[in-house]
């Protein structure tokens, strides 16, 4: 697959076969510089695909930062459909991409991480926790969703302890999804321990004010720093370890 020599040009695109009679593509932005060597797959959320402009903004800063950033639509997104497809079937699209992606990006068959936006971030989390051979270093949740807003008591969190792998959770401090508060109980019961990184005065995007754009831009760019520096621990320790 050809790489992009820009991360500001247009992603490479990777089509990706779910089944014989469906396939879905993959956009991915290569490092642009000090590359890590590691790749982050981070699907999209129920309401908007991986060419919103939250999902284009917050791949390229990544990959501005070393990492190669892999995003996807769900098979719903790719025919335009607006309700999700069943969990089922949002496993088996990200299981497809998973192997894609392993087989075409560099950073992937080295050093695999994966994770998402809410409702993707949620599904990864079940991919994992359903196959412990999966060969993935870890998996990276933006804005967790732990409960439906409102909802505090329909829990989704029974499966995290069988993840069995690092997890970072970036969630914004007034998400009403899960707030920090709610989700640090049930981090403190897994193993290996989950990192949390509050996203102060945001919500589920991680929006913290209209009227202070620097200080979003800040909070931001911290919680992207935060990601690369966690994934640059995990792949540089997994190197050593095969030297």
């Amino acid at each position: 697959m050809p790489r992009s020599a820009n991360p500001l040009s247009d992603p490479d695109e990777l089509t990706v076969t779910v089944s014989p009679d469906a396939t879905t593509t993959a956009l991915v932005y290569p490092a642009d510089r000090d590359a890590i060597g590691a790749a982050l797959m981070l699907a999209h959320g129920a309401g908007a695909g991986q060419r919103s402009p939250w999902m284009v903004q917050f791949a390229r800063a990544l990959s501005t930062r070393g990492l190669d950033i892999v995003t996807f639509n769900f098979l719903y997104t790719e025919h335009r459909r607006r309700v999700p497809d069943r969990r089922p079937l949002l496993e088996a699209c990200y299981r497809a991409v998973i192997e894609s992606v392993r087989r075409h990006v560099p950073g992937g068959a080295r050093s695999l991480f994966i994770g998402g936006k809410s409702m993707g971030g949620r599904i990864a989390t079940h991919v994992a926790a359903e196959d412990r051979d999966l060969s993935v270093k870890g998996l990276v949740l933006l804005g967790y969703p732990l409960h439906p807003p409102g909802r505090p008591a329909d829990r989704r969190d029974g499966h995290l302890p069988a993840v069995g792998r690092p997890m970072l959770f970036v969630q914004g401090s007034r998400d009403t999804f899960g707030t920090p508060l709610e989700l640090k109980p049930v981090l403190d019961t897994i193993t290996p321990p989950a990192t949390l990184h509050v996203v102060d005065g945001g919500d589920h995007s991680f929006k913290t004010s209209r009227t202070d754009p620097a200080r979003q831009a800040a909070v931001v760019a911290d919680a992207q720093r935060t990601i690369v520096e966690w994934i640059r621990h995990l792949a540089n320790d997994d190197q050593q370890r095969d030297r």
